[in-house]
């Protein structure tokens, strides 16, 4: 059945439905005029006859309609659900009924959409994956310079105090005391200066990463030391049915960062909650905050943060839903498309360690 011949058969069925409506009125005249037609002339029978067969007639016309309805009503719920990102989302198909084409081809628009946003996801999981590999050699880059400057600063800084405090030891030998006071405070100044350089190190190779563990395992850690850190309270509610790929992960750890720091550089907040959810077809991860808010729409052209958050999230097949109002709080909303087993029963995971 083609589509003209299906466009063609719902206008049929539905004239034919008011055509039988229209036959009982008429042929119901037909037969109270043959068979009653005393009762009409001498009586006011026929004013409730007449009504009677135009309700008869409605309620079929009615009947036949609301069928059509319900089948519309069903295609209008499933494009919702698809739109909301319940990939997985299919009708029902059953011979001979008039939408049973219009179904098939959502159907099959539905599974290609599917197909290509789970490969849209994988893809994304892969370049996450690699990107860590890059960051991870930038990382072993990082160290090597961290060890030139510890040699080049830290290093020198320690021989000239060990250098100073071997002369200062020489000079109370002699009882050359009147040049140990200089001495003493260049012995401050250069252990302070190095204190410094130190610390800025330390800060520099502070870990932003997974380091191996899982994404709730490293929120449980991270998020309560992050939230102390700036003087922030804190919730935070993670329900997931199972573990997540790690590409998945990766790519919202990040975006949990990117987040959060938004939230201390910018929002004013006190508190902060953060939530990650399985809602069975969508990983849904929220930041709320009730901060001093800002115009939504300016922020979405000139925020790098929240370009960069929603670009993570679209890599994985997703979006990002923001939320403010100046002096009301921010919200973000990530929402990642959540995929069972892929056809012939390779999961992600399966893929994953096919490309590893």
């Amino acid at each position: 059945m083609n589509r003209a011949s299906i466009s063609n058969n719902i206008k049929w069925k539905l004239l034919s439905s008011f055509l039988a409506g229209l036959a009982i009125v008429i042929g119901g005249l037909a037969i109270g005029w043959l068979y009653g037609r005393d009762a009409f002339v001498h009586g006011d029978i026929w004013i409730e006859y007449m009504l009677l067969l135009a309700a008869a007639g409605l309620i079929v016309v009615y009947t036949a309609i609301s069928k059509h309805q319900r089948k519309i009503d069903a295609l209008h719920l499933a494009i919702l659900q698809l739109a909301n990102g319940n990939l997985g989302e299919r009708i029902p198909v059953s011979g001979g009924d008039p939408f049973e084409l219009i179904y098939s081809d959502f159907n099959d628009m539905a599974a290609s959409l599917e197909k290509r946003v789970r490969l849209l996801q994988q893809m994304g999981e892969e370049n996450a994956m690699l990107q860590a590999e890059s960051n991870e050699a930038a990382v072993i880059e990082e160290r090597k310079r961290l060890a030139r400057d510890l040699h080049d600063t830290v290093s020198q800084q320690m021989f000239a105090i060990h250098m100073s405090a071997s002369s200062l030891a020489k000079m109370v030998e002699r009882g050359q005391t009147e040049a140990i006071g200089p001495i003493i405070a260049q012995l401050v100044n250069m252990s302070s200066l190095t204190q410094k350089q130190l610390r800025g190190m330390i800060a520099q190779l502070r870990p932003i990463e997974l380091e191996g563990r899982r994404l709730v395992e490293a929120l449980d850690k991270w998020f309560p030391d992050y939230c102390r850190q700036n003087g922030l309270q804190g919730s935070m509610d993670i329900r997931l049915a199972g573990p997540l790929s790690d590409g998945i992960e990766h790519q919202l750890f990040l975006i949990v960062q990117e987040g959060m720091a938004n939230v201390v550089k910018h929002a004013s907040a006190r508190h902060v909650t953060l939530s990650l959810h399985d809602n069975g077809h969508q990983y849904v991860l929220q930041i709320s905050d009730d901060g001093q808010g800002f115009d939504s729409d300016i922020a979405r052209a000139n925020s790098y943060g929240l370009s960069t958050m929603r670009e993570r999230a679209q890599k994985l097949g997703g979006n990002m839903e923001l939320w403010s109002k100046a002096g009301a709080g921010t919200r973000i909303k990530i929402g990642i498309p959540k995929f069972g087993p892929a056809d012939g029963g390779e999961t992600q995971s399966d893929h994953e360690q096919g490309t590893s």
